[in-house]
């Protein structure tokens, strides 16, 4: 049996009896500002059985009555970007294979990639809806392809035009900017544009990844890369609602910090209920 808090609250059901599997990805080797977002499932799961309910009144839904198994952390080589990805490929593969849904529990954004590999081989059609402060769209961050900051282009190379739809978006270089007006939906600052979003692409296969730092730093600091002028809680929690009707195959929780400002865990625990509720 498990101990209490090696699971996020509410979370421990079987894998052959789950519908959503959460797992942790502890990874943060390319990350260019503060490190740390390694150990924010460890540390997510302790704060879950002591700072939140498990009961959501925004959504009014309970995480003990959903089908969720937290799986645990998975063994990820420090410093090995490429052997990373390929661990959480296969990972995702092996959840998708058993007609379940992902949830990864970052670590740093860029190992969205291997989940978007996994789901883009699942699901031809895929949509990626991306919360973010930065458009993440640079060719190469000091001459490396793979980095949290490159994440968005490698995708794009893998799924193409018109598939990635950004929110929240407020920092990146001009030349990323223009890059995404050309390859990617760009709604830029703020997150208002969901809805209209949401309508286009509602019957899609749709993967949600979500980068703490799309909020106002006042609401969430504790990133590494915070940028002012990001959303409020109560933004975010509109943004959850209307996640919940989309057709959501798989979904993540990246850039969470929590040696920055700790004592802000209760908040970020509460954004993950939300979130876990939001794509179950």
């Amino acid at each position: 049996m498990k101990k209490l808090d090696s699971v996020i609250m509410g979370c421990d059901k079987s894998f052959d009896k789950a519908d959503l599997i959460l797992f942790g990805a502890p990874f943060d080797s390319t990350t260019s500002n503060k490190a740390g977002t390694k150990y924010a499932s460890r540390y997510l799961r302790m704060e879950s059985h002591s700072s939140i309910e498990s009961y959501s009144p925004y959504l009014d839904e309970d995480l003990h009555n959903l089908n969720i198994c937290d799986s645990g952390d998975l063994e990820l080589p420090y410093g090995n970007a490429e052997k990373t990805l390929e661990i959480i490929e296969g990972a995702v593969n092996e959840i998708f294979d058993a007609n379940k849904k992902p949830l990864m529990i970052g670590g740093e954004h860029l190992l969205t990639l291997a989940a978007a590999k996994a789901a883009q081989k699942k699901y031809p059609d895929l949509i990626i809806l991306h919360f973010d402060a930065h458009a993440d769209c640079a060719n190469d961050i000091l001459g490396e392809k793979l980095s949290h900051g490159t994440v968005i282009k490698r995708i794009w190379e893998i799924i193409g035009d018109g598939k990635i739809y950004q929110l929240g978006i407020r920092s990146g270089t001009k030349e990323e900017f223009l890059w995404c007006e050309k390859h990617t939906n760009l709604y830029k600052f703020n997150l208002n544009m969901l809805k209209s979003v949401a309508d286009k692409i509602k019957d899609c296969p749709v993967y949600v990844t979500f980068d703490v730092d799309v909020m106002d730093p006042s609401i969430m600091p504790s990133t590494g890369t915070p940028e002012g002028g990001g959303a409020t809680y109560k933004e975010f929690i509109e943004a959850a609602k209307i996640i919940k009707g989309l057709n959501v195959i798989g979904a993540d929780f990246m850039e969470y910090c929590p040696q920055i400002a700790e004592n802000f865990s209760a908040v970020a625990c509460g954004m993950l209920r939300e979130f876990i509720i939001a794509v179950s």
